[in-house]
């Protein structure tokens, strides 16, 4: 979670303000690396190099939210290693980073 909308967000232009808090979000991001987000108290905003993508990261997203809420559940002191979180990610987007080309 990064921030939560103000009062003024909320009430201005609603779908622009989320669209700038995402756009915050990904500052120093790439969003083909990342391809979805959650807006604090907001359902997942995903996407894809197609729309049968896009559906894919936001199931994904789903299936992480389960995961995480079942686990915090049974443990809220529950922690992921850093190492681990690199190794995973790096699994999967290591030949991107340096090749520039996706392997997926």
């Amino acid at each position: 979670m990064y921030r939560k909308m103000t009062k003024a967000e909320i009430e201005g232009d609603y779908e622009l303000e989320t669209g700038n808090v995402i756009v915050e979000r990904f500052k120093g991001l790439n969003p083909d690396e990342v391809p979805g987000v959650l807006v604090n108290n907001h359902g997942p905003f995903a996407w894809g190099k197609s729309a049968g993508d896009a559906v894919h990261n936001a199931v994904v997203m789903e299936e992480v939210a389960k995961m995480t809420f079942r686990s915090l559940y049974l443990n809220p002191k529950t922690t992921m290693d850093q190492a681990l979180l690199d190794k995973h990610y790096l699994r999967k987007h290591e030949k991107m980073l340096i090749t520039g080309r996706s392997s997926l």
